[in-house]
């Protein structure tokens, strides 16, 4: 056989990581990385949280997975964290932020058809944007190599150019049911949505009765300063997708809804095998002790304020590399002024800083949301060198 156990979708480097110590990785030949990708925004407690250990293994013990054909306790105890946390007044549970964002697609379409209003299907959604990677989730993006190979399409998404709400106005018609944005940007670059623009789709939605639907499974849960992101501007989604950080690294996603939004998810309408399972909610509980208390959010705050300041002072020893710093809190991109893809690839192989590449030539600093000085020191140390040996020619 040619083809590898492991479906030959990935292009995996060469860096095979078997242990994690707070905000490192350590491959299987001893090598130790700085760890500021966190799993693409997912190990925001590092790897080795004794919080989030001790709840799995607590609840491993206990009982890992029962089905939702009978009450969950578990289930219903982080529902309400996020409730109380949030805008929203109800939960459901995935394993995956693609999962989630399904599931709010659902729900944004069954807000409308459930009284009757058949032809409210098409979610309006934003150039750059990344969802997932199920039909309907490419279907929503508009990136075309994401889309090459599983054609046709799903019907149902319309794309207009992200942080211009003017192309969003214009593809609104009688088939709208809402708008799917992603409030910052990840796979997009790190581009946060200026507050004219959010605002203006709340007010769109509000005046046209429109779901307003988010996805925030990169920039949710504590990442940007804020337990959510739309908190930065002063607004509240009808629907959101969150995931990555939920878990801490535990695979775990939810949907989260008003009451009127949610007003067609009923019975039957929605379900999963694994979402909301007793091991995935003891993780998440871990994680929201952790991270949803002022105290931890203005600490992310303040790690990300001194990590953009110094990066805005390192970026212009550098000129010919990096033209500007972006984001919020510790979801910071540096865009850069060559293809940000070789040289996070030799930061990772040559300095063993682990960083994201991303669209828009940027390349994503992800740092764990318990990194410390110690940490942004070396974290500067390895960028300054990656920096100083790096040939855009080669």
């Amino acid at each position: 056989m040619s083809i590898t156990p492991l479906m030959p979708v990935y292009p995996r480097c060469g860096v095979r990581p078997v242990k994690g110590e707070h905000c490192h990785l350590i491959d299987e030949d001893g090598t130790r990385y700085l760890d500021f990708a966190s799993g693409i925004a997912v190990n925001l407690l590092g790897h080795s949280h004794k919080g989030l250990i001790g709840a799995i293994q607590k609840q491993a013990e206990t009982l890992m997975h029962v089905s939702n054909l009978y009450g969950s306790p578990q289930g219903e105890a982080l529902a309400q964290r996020l409730v109380d946390k949030t805008f929203a007044d109800t939960v459901f549970f995935t394993n995956s932020g693609a999962e989630a964002v399904e599931c709010a697609i659902k729900t944004a379409r069954a807000y409308h058809q459930h009284v009757g209003n058949d032809d409210k299907f098409e979610l309006i959604t934003f150039t750059n944007a990344f969802h997932g990677r199920t039909m309907a989730t490419i279907s929503a993006s508009n990136q075309e190599k994401m889309h090459k190979g599983f054609m046709p399409l799903l019907a149902g998404f319309k794309y207009a150019e992200f942080d211009n709400l003017d192309s969003a106005k214009a593809l609104m018609g009688p088939n709208t049911a809402g708008f799917l944005v992603e409030p910052i940007q990840g796979e997009g670059g790190i581009r946060p949505g200026s507050e004219e623009f959010i605002r203006g789709l709340r007010q769109l939605a509000d005046e046209n009765d429109l779901m307003l639907v988010f996805d925030e499974v990169q920039c949710g849960v504590a990442r940007t300063g804020k337990l959510y992101a739309y908190e930065h501007y002063g607004i509240e989604p009808d629907i959101m997708a969150t995931a990555k950080g939920i878990g801490g690294g535990f695979p775990l996603g939810a949907c989260l809804a008003t009451e009127k939004a949610a007003r067609g998810m009923g019975l039957g309408t929605h379900g999963s095998t694994y979402g909301g399972n007793p091991l995935a909610m003891a993780a998440g509980m871990a994680v929201m002790d952790a991270v949803a208390n002022d105290e931890f959010l203005a600490e992310v705050t303040e790690k990300g304020e001194r990590l953009r300041t110094r990066l805005e002072q390192f970026i212009g020893n550098y000129p010919e590399l990096f033209e500007l710093v972006r984001g919020k809190g510790l979801m910071l991109g540096l865009k850069m002024k060559v293809e940000s893809r070789p040289f996070y690839v030799h930061l990772r192989d040559n300095h063993q800083l682990l960083a994201v590449a991303a669209g828009d030539n940027t390349l994503r600093v992800l740092p764990p949301l318990v990194a410390g000085d110690a940490e942004f020191d070396e974290f500067f140390e390895k960028l300054s060198a990656g920096a100083a040996s790096f040939d855009p020619g080669a």
